[in-house]
């Protein structure tokens, strides 16, 4: 699973890095059936549904572990787990 994970954030992060900023300008839209649910720039939903919705989700995993007593490894840096916090 995080070698297909790893290849398609590869993929993602080269198509984001061609893509011009008209491009990310123009709206996208979110369909059901056929219908149009909401539509924004194709920036807003890079922003709100993809790294937003990741870093949610990172946090949420962050909080399933410290409930199952599990350490939470490094995400951002050293975690309080890593006992590495505060140490220069």
């Amino acid at each position: 699973m995080l070698d297909l994970f790893d290849k398609n954030k590869n993929e993602a992060r080269a198509a984001i890095a061609k893509a011009s900023d008209d491009h990310l300008m123009k709206n996208w839209s979110l369909l059901r059936g056929g219908q149009t649910i909401m539509t924004m720039p194709r920036t807003a939903v890079l922003r709100g549904f993809v790294m937003n919705h990741m870093i949610h989700h990172r946090a949420q995993l962050g909080v399933y572990l410290r409930l199952n007593n599990i350490p939470v490894p490094s995400i951002y840096g050293p975690s309080a787990d890593e006992g590495q916090l505060g140490q220069r």
